[in-house]
């Protein structure tokens, strides 16, 4: 039993080995791979670089005999202008590359705008690649009589590299940085400055608002109807025409009850006139 155990220990032992060497293999082969396809992206993108450089340099708006071309026909054409580069440069056969009509466009309109601002160049450096999953990047560092900058190219990461991406990026002067850091202190503090300023313009408007709706409650509210003058009551007015008929009727009365009993009116007091029942006014 112990000399089973001992042999099935070994065996597992020995399984374990070969297949930590076969992965080391694995990785070490891949390795390999990813450093050549690194290599093979850094070449294309020097000679990318310098032939771009070339045509711009020589010939004004370089980029204007591509118009009549659409994407995939201006990565053939490029490729065809590559081909016979690197023939002229190195005396070898032809060898095209793999690439994207936008990324050619892109290529000589920032190379063109670019090498107006550097002038003339003077140094073009040497590559240095990253490389991940999907896309291996390579930065070439370029300097003109008056500027500097560097050039970012782009491969998908796969069989055949495939140049995706190709842009002339100038490099900032100290200058330049510290007057954009400036202009961005400038419009930090201004913004900050003027929202400060409205905030206190609301804040003081908030005062009227009390005074206006007061002034918006009387508009609404109905003005009261004034209350009714008291009515004077119109005092009596006794008729003159009625007065003087009653002093005449009073006379005519005293002077016939004077002629009756044989006296003078001048003793009379009328208090009352009342209608009599008797006769004796009508015998008389």
């Amino acid at each position: 039993m112990k000399n089973f155990t001992k042999k099935f220990l070994k065996t597992l032992l020995m399984l374990t080995c070969v297949f930590a060497l076969t992965a080391c293999g694995q990785d070490e082969a891949a390795s390999a791979n990813q450093i050549l396809k690194q290599k093979n992206a850094e070449a294309q993108a020097q000679n990318v670089v310098r032939m771009v450089a070339a045509l711009v340099s020589s010939q004004d708006n370089a980029s204007a005999m591509f118009d009549e071309y659409n994407n995939i026909e201006l990565a053939d054409v490029f490729s065809s202008l590559y081909a016979e580069y690197t023939k002229g440069a190195s005396g070898m056969g032809e060898s095209g590359i793999a690439c994207e009509g936008k990324a050619v466009r892109n290529a000589f309109v920032s190379f063109e705008s670019g090498i107006e601002d550097m002038g003339s160049i003077t140094e073009i450096g040497q590559p240095v690649s990253t490389i991940s999953d999907d896309t291996i990047t390579v930065q070439i560092p370029m300097k003109g009589e008056n500027a500097s900058g560097s050039v970012e190219l782009i491969f998908s990461n796969d069989i055949y590299l495939v140049m995706t991406s190709c842009t002339l990026n100038m490099d900032e002067t100290k200058g330049a940085l510290m007057g954009r850091a400036a202009l961005n202190t400038l419009l930090g503090m201004g913004t900050v400055f003027v929202v400060l300023i409205l905030i206190s313009l609301i804040i003081s408007v908030f005062s009227f608002i009390p005074k206006m709706q007061e002034k918006l409650a009387k508009k609404e509210t109905p003005a009261q109807a004034p209350a009714p003058a008291p009515v004077v009551a119109a005092p009596a007015v006794v008729e003159e025409d009625e007065l003087a008929d009653d002093m005449e009727l009073v006379a005519v009365i005293a002077a016939a009850i004077a002629a009756y009993e044989g006296t003078s009116v001048e003793g009379f007091q009328v208090r009352s006139i009342r209608r009599s029942n008797t006769g004796k006014w009508k015998r008389a």
